[in-house]
């Protein structure tokens, strides 16, 4: 028993990460309908620009959040302007897949030269302090970022229900015709959202950088345990997206715990389509009317 309550402490702590990956990824698609493969290397683009100002500049991974976060977004804006603005019609979303996904290679590929395919991982002097709560152990950089993923996802909510760009960001996704027409500048809410998902990604990536090792490759695995959690969530719930991503984490922290650490990974792929069989919208979405 203390062995499973162990496994669920750990799993809440990385779902709350994996919930501000996955914020960013469902946001985009939600607004734009774009499926942003990219997200997964741009958490390690994050993670290595931290690394890197951590190595080279003694600059706290956590504290980093604040300077790789804007740099981040003007590259998703960047991105946007350049790559997806252009996609248009029916076919935007399959023509995403490859542009994000070619976007993702090119990442990989400059990183590579970059830094090597060598682990990293950034080691403050906390990185091995753990805390004892009733018995329990508790890693001090797992609930740093655990409180920090909160924060920032808690920070996104009041952008999008208390200011005049959320409000705009809400009525893209229910009605882009309606909100153009009532005023609102699609083009330039798409932007600022597909940056503000980057972001999201590059908060993430500086908490990721501390708690796990990455090399360029690492993105592969993240993307498919992202893309995963966004449909369990339904697509384009930013709710859902959290609720199925610390779902998702205490899933693989108990798989890990009581048969093998080599099926935790799996057992992604086995939850999202046992679910998706009896609820094929995922947690928060919503069935399609077909008229």
């Amino acid at each position: 028993m203390h062995e499973v309550v162990q496994a669920l402490i750990l799993g809440i702590l990385v779902g709350g990460i994996y919930a501000l990956m996955a914020s960013g990824l469902t946001l985009v698609f939600g607004i734009m309908k774009v499926i942003n493969v990219a997200q997964g290397a741009l958490v390690i683009l994050a993670a290595y620009l931290s690394y890197a100002l951590w190595s080279h500049l003694g600059v706290d991974p956590f504290l980093s959040i604040v300077i790789v976060t804007p740099v981040m977004f003007v590259l998703g804006v960047a991105v946007q302007l350049v790559f997806v603005r252009s996609l248009r019609g029916p076919e935007a979303s399959e023509l995403s897949l490859l542009v994000t996904w070619a976007l993702a290679l090119g990442i990989e590929g400059i990183l590579s030269v970059a830094f090597k395919t060598t682990f990293r991982l950034s080691l403050p002097s906390y990185a091995d302090t753990t805390w004892t709560v009733l018995g329990y152990q508790i890693a001090e950089v797992r609930l740093l970022g655990f409180v920090a993923s909160g924060v920032l996802l808690a920070l996104l909510s009041l952008l999008l229900t208390r200011t005049r760009f959320g409000r705009a960001v809400r009525a893209t996704v229910q009605n882009p015709t309606a909100a153009t027409l009532l005023g609102v500048d699609a083009n330039r809410v798409q932007t600022l959202s597909f940056g503000l998902g980057v972001s999201m990604a590059a908060a993430a990536g500086a908490v990721y950088g501390v708690i796990y090792p990455f090399n360029p490759g690492s993105h592969y695995d993240l993307i498919s345990r992202l893309l995963s959690i966004v449909v369990l969530g339904g697509l384009g719930s930013i709710g859902g997206a959290v609720f199925a991503a610390v779902g998702m984490g205490v899933v693989e922290s108990l798989v890990a715990v009581e048969i093998s650490p080599i099926w935790s990974s799996f057992s992604f792929f086995v939850v999202l389509i046992a679910f998706l069989i009896v609820r094929p919208q995922g947690i928060f979405g919503l069935r399609e009317r077909v008229l």
